[in-house]
């Protein structure tokens, strides 16, 4: 299955967000360490960032590829399994980078594991900015039911 271009284009944004704390935790790591607290050993760090990163943006693929395949499934149990299934998977996935970031020695864990946790930082700095959904992209809001009378609340007619 293919990314369609929405997917695209979301999974270049937190490719380059990604990208950009990539370089905000190496330069606080690089301080970190003219401070005295711990050392900086570029390759391990570079190491872990390039790795961590691939893993953070694959998991962050296979949430595409799932939301992808689980709109065309009209069951909405077996919708709610291949999300459960995606979830499952990309936990395990998330979970043994972190061990092997652990037992690794040439992987330096803070760099390999924090990537981890980048495209929430992407996406939680993109809805602060209300850049999140771009105005050609947004959702389209959903319309009221007939039945139910719309909301009047905090109007006043005089």
């Amino acid at each position: 299955m293919k990314l369609q271009p929405a997917s695209r284009k979301e999974l270049s944004r937190i490719a380059l967000g990604t990208l950009a704390c990539d370089g905000v935790m190496i330069a606080a790591l690089f301080v970190l360490s003219l401070v005295g607290v711990g050392t900086f050993d570029v390759f391990r760090i570079l190491l872990g960032a390039a790795c961590g990163s691939v893993v953070a943006i694959a998991n962050f693929a296979i949430l595409c590829l799932t939301v992808q395949s689980a709109v065309e499934i009209e069951n909405k149990k077996k919708m709610k399994a291949r999300f459960q299934l995606s979830y499952n998977v990309r936990l395990i996935l998330q979970a043994g980078w972190v061990v092997l970031c652990f037992v690794l020695k040439p992987i330096h864990f803070v760099a390999g594991a924090a990537p981890i946790l980048f495209p929430n930082v992407v996406i939680f700095f993109l809805q602060s900015r209300n850049k999140l959904f771009p105005k050609s992209d947004a959702p389209a809001k959903a319309l009221p039911d007939e039945d139910e009378p719309e909301d009047t609340l905090g109007t006043f007619e005089v």
